[in-house]
């Protein structure tokens, strides 16, 4: 007896699955989920470890700049106007600064249409002559407010004109952040000179305390200011998307109006030449400042990167979408932004992480792993963009982040997961199944594999042997090198008619083999146990019709022809695997194994045809019409007390084409 193995270029093995296949599952192993727990774990420390010292605020900066972006722009505020010194009106003029008396004439032609309130934002720190009496006078209307700078301990800031009391001034410093943007609005600040409104708060303050209402500090929070419908909070360092900014001052998130239409806007030399109509300004605040380029108070905004023609905004539109943001709030109009505490942020970025191990470890389909992560992705977005749309602004980057890592870190655990499964498949079963068996085998190895083992289970199976009459004889009259090139093309035949109906090739024994039809997954009726028993005879009918054509082949090129043996019975046997850490094997055991190698061997001198096929009664009730057979009675084997029903198969009933084989 030579052992021996088919040809290596028919070997079908697991290998042969698609990429994806080898990675789909149906049940969740525990063991498993614990590795990527961890797994988890680790890649979500690490996004809040970035996040704690702020590597991640550039991208949450740019994200909240996005949403602005998307949401739709509100209507001009019909409670302001803006007058604007355009470069023109500094071209007309020839001067920059303008003189006193043009902005003495400006404040008294806009007094004389009677609005609620002006802001100036220009300095008037020094005389620009000629006019400036006309201006002292003009600024002692006690609804005019004009600016200052803030000082910052290192330079002195630019004062207010001398005239104007304390109560009408206000800073117009504007908070950028790292990334030169505006997206904060400072309104109030405390230096070492005393406690400062913004020029926006001030007005904004005048305009609500002309209707009686007043700003009040908050029964529930020591830094909350109640006013009107609004409680104002204080931004916080770790609020929305930041973790590094300075959050000194009373200090709120910037609630953009719109790009550019923030309120009604007309220019220096339309209202000196009394070109707009009084009801323009009549009962509004009326902003003043310069929208010049060359004045250089320009500012990027997260409005800039969709701007076509000029990046920046200038200063004064900036200090109305401030004055509108406060206007609206106190009225209820628009709420500010409210912030997650820091550990609901936490949460949040916690859960997106398990949301993506939960997608990927719960569906194992491959479409789910290519379009999954982004779709969450999405609806992640979406849900924060709800949230902002609604006046919350929370973490973006932090949980996207979060989901890509867990999910990536889950993907690549399973993969490897996968291929140590798969070396332990391949080396039991992997070389001696059909594709069918090894994609069914791979799909249900949660359910098979434990501890990189097949553990033993019982199951009603066929079983299949083989082998070869006379070999013995006929090896001694080969020489080996042509003997072992005979055999194999012998065995190549057997294994592809055994992968053809769907079986498993247990062994190779010499000429022979130990075939399983029904393993290693359990079958649950007798339909699918008579499946095994009709595909085992229709395999050995096969195996036949190829020995015929084999033997006509063989005798053509003067080498022997040979007749075979089949022995085929259905019954109980467990299955698992045998042998330790190092070597594995794929064993089949019990009393049908033996049985039908005893069926085999059975009376060797009875063999008539090319291919004799026994099987015993526990195989015929399971295909009771589908197969000629001939009955030989009760017949003693080799190890058994019992005698057994024999039938050999003739043939087909019907011809093999008009059965259907499930």
């Amino acid at each position: 007896m030579v052992n021996s193995s088919p040809a290596p270029h028919r070997i079908i093995s697991i290998v042969s699955l698609k990429p994806f296949d080898i990675l789909k599952r149906k049940q969740v192993n525990l063991k498993e989920m614990g590795t990527c727990a961890i797994a988890t774990v680790i890649a979500i420390l690490a996004v809040l470890g970035l996040r704690q010292v702020g590597g991640l605020q550039p991208l949450e900066l740019l994200a909240y700049d996005l949403m602005v972006r998307l949401r739709p722009d509100r209507d001009p505020d019909p409670r302001l106007l803006i007058v604007a010194i355009t470069e023109e009106d500094i071209q007309a003029f020839n001067r920059w600064p303008l003189p006193d008396r043009t902005i003495a004439q400006l404040l008294d032609r806009l007094w004389e249409w009677q609005p609620q309130a002006i802001g100036l934002d220009l300095y008037r720190e020094i005389r620009y002559e000629p006019g400036h009496r006309d201006l002292v006078r003009e600024l002692e209307n006690p609804d005019i407010f004009v600016i200052k700078t803030l000082s910052n301990g290192r330079t002195l800031g630019t004062p207010a004109p001398p005239s104007v009391p304390g109560d009408r001034v206000g800073f117009n410093d504007l908070l950028l952040d790292p990334d030169g943007v505006v997206r904060r609005n400072l309104i109030l600040a405390n230096t070492d000179e005393g406690t400062f409104y913004s020029l926006s708060m001030q007005l904004a303050l005048h305009y609500w305390r002309e209707r009686g209402v007043e700003p009040d500090n908050s029964p529930d929070h020591p830094e909350g200011i109640l006013w009107g419908e609004a409680e104002f909070l204080p931004l916080q360092r770790h609020s929305g998307g930041y973790q590094t900014i300075d959050d000194q001052g009373y200090q709120i998130l910037l609630n953009y109006r719109s790009d550019d239409a923030v309120a009604r806007t007309v220019t220096l030399s339309q209202v000196l030449y009394g070109q707009i109509p009084r009801q323009w300004v009549e009962g509004k605040i009326v902003l003043i400042g310069t929208t010049a380029p060359s004045a250089k108070d320009l500012f990027l905004t997260p409005y800039s990167p969709g701007r076509k023609v000029s990046a920046k905004m200038p200063g004064v539109l900036i200090h109305a979408q401030m004055l509108s943001q406060l206007l609206d709030a106190v009225g209820g109009d628009r709420p500010l932004f409210a912030f997650w505490p820091e550990w609901a942020e936490l949460l949040w970025i916690v859960a997106w992480g398990g949301v993506g191990v939960t997608a990927i470890v719960g569906s194992r389909h491959p479409l789910i792993w290519i379009f999954g992560t982004p779709v969450l992705l999405g609806i992640l977005f979406g849900t924060g963009f709800f949230l902002f749309l609604n006046g919350r602004w929370v973490s973006i980057v932090a949980p996207s982040l979060s989901l890509i890592l867990t999910s990536a870190t889950t993907v690549a655990y399973l993969g490897l997961s996968a291929q140590r499964q798969q070396q332990v498949v391949m080396r039991l079963l992997g070389q001696n199944t059909s594709p069918e068996v090894a994609t069914a085998l791979w799909n249900s190895r949660d359910r098979l594999l434990a501890d990189g083992k097949l553990p033993g289970q019982k199951l009603i199976a066929t079983m299949l042997f083989t082998d070869i009459r006379n070999f013995s004889t006929i090896s001694e009259q080969i020489p080996p090198e042509q003997l072992m090139e005979w055999l194999n093309e012998y065995l190549d035949g057997l294994t592809q008619s055994v992968h053809n109906h769907r079986g498993i090739i247990n062994k190779f024994m010499g000429d022979g083999i130990m075939a399983a039809f029904g393993v290693p997954i359990a079958r649950e009726t007798d339909d699918e146990i008579a499946r095994d028993a009709k595909a085992a005879i229709a395999c050995a009918l096969d195996m036949g019709e190829r020995l015929r054509k084999l033997n006509q082949s063989w005798r053509s090129r003067n080498l022997p022809a040979i007749q075979m043996r089949a022995g085929i019975f259905t019954g109980p046997i467990v299955a698992g695997s045998l042998g330790g850490r190092d070597r594995l094997e794929y064993g089949l055991l019990g009393d049908s194994v033996n049985i039908a190698s005893r069926l085999e061997s059975c009376e060797k001198d009875r063999h008539s045809d090319v291919c004799r096929i026994l099987i015993a009664y526990q195989t015929l009730m399971y295909v009771p019409d589908v197969f000629e057979v001939e009955a030989w009675g009760l017949i003693p084997l080799k190890g058994k007390h019992q005698l057994v029903d024999v039938y050999r198969i003739l043939g087909w009933k019907r011809p093999a084409s008009e059965v259907s084989e499930s």
